[in-house]
């Protein structure tokens, strides 16, 4: 008489799940939180304080990778943070000028345009269910900026948009800079954001960029420490970290299924915490934004 087979036990997905959707989390809490530390003068002082904070942690962290990387690798990891550096700016400048709902939303469209710029390099056609998922997700943009009455977008508006596009050129260019390809992503992550932080610095000892750093920081009150060490702490060390971890123990569809809930954090956020209103119209073109994501997430996959 043979022995029952017992079912094998599933793998327990959550323990990795739940640590990558506190990611997506924070995440979309960052919009919010960035607005509230952030004013047009202190962008680019909060952007050299923000990344300043971690990149020690990092670099010792990684020490011993760092000094393995070649030449070739060190430039390209610089060259990815000049693209790097690009995106932050075009961001934190985004979200002063709009809402932390629009913000995190509008930017989820890098799901779509990056697909849509590697079919256009390869030169393949997309196939009509992701061209369906392009279409619903600029509708809903268009209908997402218009919340209050059909106008002309707000400046924050289209610098997200643009934030986008950067994101996307930046995943194209590390998909193909060979001397990059291989590198461990702690030391390249690590070059990438301390390029950044010199761009910042760089541009903050220009006259008429706005306030120093040091200056910054001194008028912080309370609530602006936190809300710039939960952008540091949570949203680059904790968030670079668990990816790392999670990378090994789980699939990249699961990884990208979670971690592409972000734009819903930042609309549930941006309302619930912020106190923001789309309006019937804004709130369906976010529905649409996240549906046309989601759609497209799958349709490239």
């Amino acid at each position: 008489m043979s022995a029952l087979a017992l079912p094998a036990p599933r793998p327990r997905t959550w323990l990795t799940d739940v640590p990558l959707l506190a990611v997506a989390v924070v995440w979309g809490a960052s919009y919010l939180a960035a607005k509230g530390v952030t004013t047009r003068s202190t962008v680019l002082a909060v952007l050299v304080l923000r990344f300043g904070l971690v990149l020690p942690v990092l670099a010792v962290a990684g020490r011993r990778a760092l000094a393995a990387l070649t030449a070739a690798q060190w430039r390209g990891a610089g060259t990815l943070g000049l693209i790097l550096s690009g995106i932050f700016l075009l961001e934190t400048y985004g979200v002063v000028h709009t809402s932390a709902t629009n913000a995190g939303l509008i930017i989820s469209l890098t799901m779509i345009f990056t697909p849509l710029a590697e079919a256009a390099v390869t030169r393949t056609r997309p196939s009509r269910p992701f061209l369906g998922a392009a279409a619903t997700s600029v509708l809903g943009v268009v209908l997402l900026t218009q919340g209050g009455g059909f106008t002309t977008p707000s400046a924050g508006d289209l610098l997200m948009l643009l934030a986008a596009l950067a994101r996307t050129v930046h995943v194209l260019v590390m998909a193909r800079l060979k001397s990059v390809q291989g590198a461990d992503a702690l030391p390249l992550t690590t070059v990438q954001l301390g390029s950044a932080v010199v761009v910042f610095a760089v541009l903050c000892a220009l006259p008429g960029t706005g306030a120093a750093p040091w200056d910054a920081a001194a008028a912080f009150q309370a609530g602006d420490w936190a809300g710039l060490l939960f952008l540091s702490v949570f949203c680059t060390l904790f968030a670079f970290f668990v990816q790392m971890w999670a990378v090994r123990r789980s699939t990249p569809s699961r990884v990208s299924l979670l971690l592409g809930t972000e734009p819903l954090w930042a609309a549930a956020v941006g309302i619930a915490l912020g106190g923001e209103k789309l309006g019937a119209i804004g709130l369906l073109g976010g529905a649409l934004v996240l549906a046309g994501t989601a759609w497209g997430r799958r349709s490239a996959s």
